[in-house]
Formats: C-alpha cells, structure tokens, sequence
C-alpha cells in the first residue's frame, strides 16, 4: 500500500517541500526498511528512531518489506526533521493512519526513541514555506509551536508524542492549535551582554559620533589606548538604533531559525542583533559556508551590529572578504553543489588600539 506524507527541506533560507512516499509490501520474504532519495546520515539514522518510536508507542511495525522516497530526489537531505513525516507514512501505509488525514498537511519533527518529538532547527521557514505552497495545517514540536505561529495564515498543531498524533489524526483527543500571543516590540528589557547608552560617562564627543552614525546607519571605527571604553561604547550601540519592525523582526527571526539560535521561550528576535567574533574566525565562520551552507556571522549580524574588536588582529582575507557584503548587503556563498544568497545588512563598527603596544608613542 502506498502512502504520502508531506515534511519540508532548508535550502539556505528558504524552505522545499519534500513529499514522503512510503511503500508496503505484506508479501515481502525477508524484512527490509528502503529510504531512497539522496538522504544524509541523520535521514538514514531514522529508520531505527521511526522503528523503535513506533514499537514504544503501542502500535504495530510489521517487519516486511518498505520503500521510502524522498522527494525531489535529486535534493539532498539533511538533519531529523523528516522522522515524523517517516513515521506517519509507515503508519499510514500500514492501515494505522486514515490516509485523508495527510492530505494538505506538513509534518515536522524528529522523533526519540519512546515516541516522543524532540525541537528541530528551521521551523519558521519550514511553515512559511508551506503556507506559501497552499498547505493548510502544519505539525510541529511542542517546543516549536510558538516559532512556527509566527507565520499568519496556517493552522499549527503542537505534537508531544507519536500517540497522540494518531489519536488526533483519528479525531480523539484532538490537539488545539496553537495560538499566538500579541508580541509588542517596545518597551523591552536590555538584553544580556549590552550596555544602556544612558550609563555611559563622560565620553561626549564619542557618543555624539555615535549618534549620529546610528541616524544615518554609517560604519564606525573607534581607535583608543586599552581602558578607553572602545567596547563599552560599541555595546551601548545597539540600545540607540531605531526598535525592530515586525517585518524586520521577522526576517531576523528567519535566519536565527536556521541558524538554530532561538530560545523555546523567547522565538521572536526583538532587539537589533549584536554580533562580536573573536579575531581568530575564519572566512566560513564570518560570511558563512560548510558543507551545508549556513549563515555566518555577518548574516547573523542582520540588521544589527557586527562589531570587530582588535581590528588589526583580523586576517587580511578575512578582512576582504568584507568588502562585497558591506556595499551590497547581501553575501551570496557558491558551492559545486549550487549557490546561495544570505542577507547581511549590518551596521559595521571596528575598534583598535593606536599601535601595536596599544599606547600611541
């Protein structure tokens, strides 16, 4: 019997839908578990979680003979999050799951072995991406509920466990979706690690500059003796550029998601990112890359502060590689495998000492 289930791909930021189909094949001789379709280690890897999650979730797991198809298959996949999707199909082909119930519906999650769904990273371009393909529901996490229902206009459904999906999908013990809260971005605490411009003394002529860069969105460099208050200053910046819109809180959210930098319980970025990498990070590490390209640190930095402290101590050719994403606000990272486009509008600011010995002779 064939069954299909619907999960969604990350593609930079961007999400693709991927339709699961599941085979089952009663008649099969020896038991065999098939997943095609170009997955990664962590999609193959869940064949054994979707076997023991099903098994301890009371229902049954024939062992006979399945084929899984991930498509597109010729777009690779990578990370846990089709394990539910899986699982749902192997239940559905199996006659455990009422397969109208998979029609319009995205499943996202990876499941433990005790049938319970666990947080995945990128849930917020994932529901995006399936309200924008004409899906009318999406299953999430119980931990991601509140990021996903940050995307108006699509139903999500908080699972915890594996059994109380396909009590629900069976219209028992239905699970509410989840609503969101109304989130105001005023009035907000200062968060962990910055400095109220208020509590800077002394330092006229510097927070002067500083107001001004921050009205007109300039680049700063700071140049002083150690002690000065360089990165006081630097971290006070963030406190006087102008609050976060909802569209830009969002696209900032956006990138935290891939990024998997959310916290559970605060999912929606409000204040303007403040980004400081060590002078030790590679090129990847700042403009983004790896085998699976993720944001770097000057995406991350979006529509915030990047600053670079000990500026001198920088690499050359991580310096340059700079150039093109402070002119352009963007950064586009070209791999064999295709090429991606990050956003990386940022306000830059830099600090160094006079010279070497950090007091100017």
């Amino acid at each position: 019997m064939l069954a299909i289930a619907h999960a969604c791909a990350v593609v930079g930021l961007d999400g693709c839908i991927v339709e699961v189909e599941t085979d089952f094949n009663p008649r099969a001789q020896l038991p065999v578990f098939s997943l095609v379709g170009l997955p990664g280690s962590a999609v193959r890897e869940s064949r054994e979680r979707v076997r023991a999650a099903i098994k301890n979730s009371g229902l049954q797991f024939p062992n006979k003979g399945y084929v899984v198809n991930l498509s597109p298959a010729d777009l690779p996949k990578h990370g846990p999050a089709y394990d539910l999707a899986i699982a749902v199909g192997v239940l559905a082909s199996t006659d455990q799951v009422p397969l109208a119930a998979l029609e319009n519906t995205v499943f996202i999650g990876e499941l433990s072995l005790d049938g319970s769904v666990r947080h995945v990273k990128g849930v917020m371009p994932m529901a995006h991406t399936a309200l924008r393909e004409g899906f009318e529901q999406v299953y999430v996490p119980l931990d991601d509920a509140a990021e996903a229902a940050l995307v108006e206009g699509i139903e999500v459904i908080p699972v915890a466990t594996l059994g109380q999906l396909v009590e629900h999908l069976y219209g028992l013990n239905t699970i509410s979706p989840y609503r969101m809260a109304q989130v105001a971005l005023d009035e907000l605490p200062m968060p962990d690690g910055l400095v109220d411009f208020a509590d800077i003394k002394g330092q006229h002529h510097v927070k002067r500059a500083l107001e001004i860069a921050a009205a007109g969105n300039h680049n700063v460099i700071l140049q002083g003796p150690p002690g000065a208050g360089k990165s006081l200053c630097a971290r006070a910046m963030p406190g006087i550029l102008p609050p976060l819109t909802m569209a830009e809180a969002l696209e900032t959210t956006r990138i935290y998601s891939v990024a998997d930098m959310l916290h559970s319980d605060e999912p929606l970025m409000r204040h303007r990112p403040f980004r400081a990498p060590h002078h030790t990070i590679s090129q990847a590490g700042l403009v983004g890359g790896g085998t699976v390209p993720k944001p770097g640190e000057i995406s991350l930095a979006h529509r915030g502060v990047l600053f670079l402290d000990e500026l001198p101590e920088f690499g050359q050719k991580t310096l340059e590689v700079l150039r093109q994403p402070v002119e352009d606000k963007i950064v586009t990272i070209s791999r064999a495998s295709g090429t991606l486009t990050f956003p990386a509008n940022f306000l830059l600011m830099a600090a160094m000492n006079p010279c070497q010995c950090g007091y100017s002779q």
